[in-house]
């Protein structure tokens, strides 16, 4: 996606996430399973990783997305509740970032977790579907691109389930600020909030840049 918005240290009011239009991607579906680990934290320090935005960041990139080569953390900039988190490649031909992932706490308490909610791009973007829109099969995907023999592959993804609901690879791209758009069929959404992931490489790597936007299921 093209950018999430920055969130603001939240009154009684606001929204768990700190901004109505953000979507929490991974690692909790919703607020109830946020406060759930606050209480397993609390009681027994289960899954201190969930307190460090840049752990949650690789543990999303490697876990969830199955990004297994994206191993290091390139950028870091922490902002209050919002965090910014650059990951890329530990490999000797680079150390660029492959995806600045968006994070911000889920929930008002000073030890709520960290949650990602999307990624700022640059040369590789996912703009369509549109953030936060309602999703239905087939998924109409696209975004614009700067690179070279690119082959992009789309993903959906749901937290409850191991396996893509849906995949196209790969589509060809490449130009200087080009657009691209590719049609993906899925099935088994029950999650509320589905990942939507675009990626590319095949250079040095199988995955070198990646973009994911959230889009609902009702």
């Amino acid at each position: 996606m093209t950018s999430t918005p920055t969130t603001h240290a939240p009154g009684g009011s606001a929204p768990p996430l700190g901004s109505a239009r953000l979507q929490p991607i991974w690692p909790f579906t919703t607020l109830a399973q946020a406060q759930a680990w606050q209480r397993d934290y609390r009681s027994g320090g289960h899954q201190p990783w969930h307190l460090d935005p840049a752990q949650t960041a690789l543990s999303f990139t490697k876990g969830y997305l199955g990004f297994k080569e994206v191993d290091r953390v390139s950028s870091r900039s922490v902002n209050g509740r919002d965090a910014r988190i650059g990951v890329g490649l530990s490999t000797p031909e680079t150390t660029g970032t492959a995806a600045v992932i968006h994070l911000v706490r889920f929930g008002t308490a000073p030890d709520a977790p960290w949650e990602v909610v999307g990624t700022d791009d640059s040369t590789f973007s996912l703009t369509a579907p549109g953030y936060g829109s309602f999703a239905r099969s087939p998924l109409v995907t696209g975004g614009r691109i700067t690179g070279v023999d690119e082959g992009i592959h789309v993903q959906v993804r749901q937290p409850s389930s191991a396996a893509p609901l849906g995949s196209s690879c790969c589509t060809p791209a490449g130009g200087e600020d080009q657009p691209w758009t590719v049609t993906v069929p899925y099935s088994g959404a029950k999650d509320p909030v589905l990942t939507v992931i675009a990626s590319t490489g095949g250079h040095i790597a199988e995955v070198e840049r990646f973009s994911v936007t959230a889009v609902r299921t009702g």
